[in-house]
């Protein structure tokens, strides 16, 4: 069956673009599978159940993690070491963990037995991870299943005051006031921490620390709230920068609903090694497709350091790769977030047909994918009333174009950390417009030589070109020549590249197989 479009988009360019992209993730995927990263043995060392903190503070999986890093074993992975030390001593991996911790155990001078005997062993703790990430996406289902949810797009405000109780209140706020999601906006430079702090926090700046407690407390507020509302409220956090995999576990085992993942955000705007960060990126797109997370990518970002109409062929070029990694990762369309912005110069003439022309490209691209659609903040200038009206343009295509998840913009974007009062008006604005305009991209027709489908074919043109490029020079070289957001990030430069190791013969995780649904 031949898919129909509105703009006039040529479908065999877009399967050419889908190929180019699968050669492209593909190579990525071949280089990850023989790699592994210390965020990726700390999410095993969670999975097998370790928890909790030193007599300083430091959480247990990095303890372990570095032990193994210290004494050469981290190539032979966590679950194989930890799966051999539980078997040699009798303990839990939890007691083992509190032992290393302690100083009061070597791995490294275990004696060693066999992988089938350290499979076996191991089989129930893996299952019981497993199970309660089921638990957890059931608990999900069987809200929506009685009390549902709002409509898309989703209207999605954030909270950041650093304080996960203040967040708390303000999140139940607008809930009430009629959001679908909450995001805890995580607290600035946390991406670039190499550790989960451990614990409820109440200090962060310009956001709160991403702990799993913090998950727990915020989770169980929604959940209150969305039975005293009738609709049930996704949560929303980030699992990007160095710790990306551990947050992704954390978030399935609390109930988390949507979550920021995307190495090349990492790469591009926080200078973090590539080879780790697409690494890490495979396995926490598993856990978050096995959870039923929906996966928001940053490609809007690329737009507020690259000019909106020149670069907007790099943010269809990165959705398209993207769309492919989270294929390979099993993550299925309806949980693609894939990103897009509103962010062309208010003052360009018709460029409100040209953001028009590309949000409706995006969905008859990606048909299933929950799209993300950002609001308006590169030109946002603290005059509130032309924001206002900005946001209400954007409003207007998120609801004319299908949008999945629409990000509300703040009159007083530029100005401050909004007022829960901002956000009432943000919500007012989007309801406003999305029941007025309910059924507008139903009624609609674009012109046969008008400037929408121009510029969508354009744009798809351009994106063809760029994969064709990448194809021929691979995404890590690429990524060193600026051809996303006009950033460039060195192979072996960046942090967390001393992260990084080839997997030994004995390496093993059973959990991919396990939550791709492979025997």
């Amino acid at each position: 069956m031949t898919q129909k479009s509105k703009l006039g988009l040529d479908f065999g360019k877009v399967e050419k673009a889908r190929s180019l992209a699968r050669g492209i993730a593909q190579e990525v995927q071949s280089f990850v599978e023989s790699r592994t990263t210390v965020a990726v043995e700390r999410t095993l060392a969670r999975l097998l159940g370790i928890d909790g903190v030193d007599a300083n503070g430091v959480p247990l999986p990095n303890v372990v993690v570095d032990h193994l890093k210290a004494q050469g074993l981290l190539n032979q992975g966590t679950v194989f070491c930890m799966g051999n030390a539980m078997i040699q001593t009798g303990k839990s991996a939890q007691e083992i963990a509190e032992a290393i911790a302690e100083g009061k155990l070597d791995l490294k001078k275990l004696p060693v037995a066999g992988k089938k005997q350290i499979e076996e062993a191991l089989q129930p703790i893996v299952n019981a991870s497993v199970e309660r990430i089921r638990a957890r996406r059931a608990r999900r289902e069987q809200y929506l299943n009685t009390i549902g949810e709002g409509p898309k797009p989703y209207l999605y405000i954030i909270v950041a005051t650093g304080n996960i109780y203040e967040d708390v209140i303000q999140a139940e706020a607008g809930a009430r006031q009629g959001a679908d999601v909450i995001a805890v906006i995580r607290t600035t430079g946390q991406s670039l921490l190499d550790y989960v702090p451990y614990g409820a926090t109440t200090e962060g700046f310009g956001g709160t620390y991403a702990t799993q407690e913090n998950f727990r407390i915020m989770r169980a507020a929604l959940d209150k709230v969305g039975e005293e509302v009738g609709r049930y409220i996704r949560l929303c956090n980030y699992c990007s920068g160095l710790c990306m995999p551990e947050i992704a576990i954390m978030g399935a085992f609390e109930g988390l609903d949507v979550m920021l993942n995307d190495a090349l955000y990492g790469i591009l705007f926080r200078d973090i090694n590539m080879q780790r960060t697409l690494i890490d990126q495979y396995f926490s797109r598993v856990i978050n497709g096995f959870a039923g997370v929906i996966i928001n990518t940053g490609e809007d970002n690329y737009l507020t350091t690259a000019d909106a109409v020149e670069a907007a062929h790099t943010v269809l070029a990165s959705d398209i790769i993207n769309e492919q990694l989270a294929l390979l990762a099993g993550l299925p369309e309806e949980q693609m977030g894939l990103g897009h912005a509103f962010e062309m110069d208010p003052m360009l003439e018709n460029g409100f047909l040209y953001e028009l022309a590309q949000a409706e490209m995006t969905r008859e691209i990606f048909p299933k994918a929950t799209l993300k659609y950002m609001p308006p903040t590169k030109f946002m200038t603290g005059n509130i009333f032309r924001g206002h009206i900005q946001d209400a343009l954007f409003n207007m295509i998120g609801i004319w174009t299908h949008q999945g998840i629409q990000l509300l913009g703040m009159p007083t974007e530029a100005i401050h950390t909004p007022f829960m009062s901002d956000r009432y008006l943000s919500i007012e604005n989007a309801r406003y417009i999305f029941n007025n305009m309910r059924n507008i991209g139903d009624e609609m027709e674009f012109a046969q030589d008008g400037i929408c489908r121009k510029r969508a074919a354009e744009v798809l043109d351009k994106a063809v070109e760029l994969l064709e490029e990448l194809t021929k020079e691979g995404l890590f070289n690429a990524l060193e020549k600026g051809k996303f957001a006009d950033v460039k990030r060195p192979k072996n430069g960046g942090k967390g590249l001393d992260g990084v190791c080839d997997k030994g013969e004995n390496y093993m995780n059973p959990f991919i197989n396990l939550m791709k649904g492979k025997k």
